[in-house]
């Protein structure tokens, strides 16, 4: 994958869990900055986790830098998934409740937009 698909990724990944944490009201969220390198280059990201989210996040960054396709395809639908299962249940936890979530946010949204 190249560099702009990997940015795309986490910052999404970012999102989900930003959602997740501050839905899920965990405590002791605090900002965070994460600095990741791929393919030589420094991506810098800013995120408010609790403890428990920022592990989980952190292994899905190693797994996201470390993923072998060149055409990434979602994780879920990979041939060769390189998550433990136990992560990826964790993982999958947080993508079930932040994608409905997200996706009501876009539709709530494109219907005001139908009435301003």
């Amino acid at each position: 994958m190249d560099t702009n698909k990997f940015d795309s990724e986490v910052i999404t990944v970012n999102k989900f869990f930003n959602m997740y944490c501050s839905g899920n009201k965990h405590k002791n969220a605090i900002f965070r900055n994460v600095k990741l390198e791929y393919k030589d280059k420094i991506f810098d990201y800013e995120i408010k986790l609790c403890d428990e989210c920022f592990q989980t996040i952190s292994y899905s960054y190693n797994r996201l830098q470390e993923c072998p396709h060149e055409i990434k395809p979602k994780c879920r639908s990979c041939k060769n998934p390189c998550y433990e299962k136990s992560k990826w249940k964790d993982v999958a936890k947080v993508m079930r409740y932040s994608g409905v979530r997200l996706g009501l946010t876009k539709i709530k949204s494109k219907i005001k937009s139908i009435f301003v």
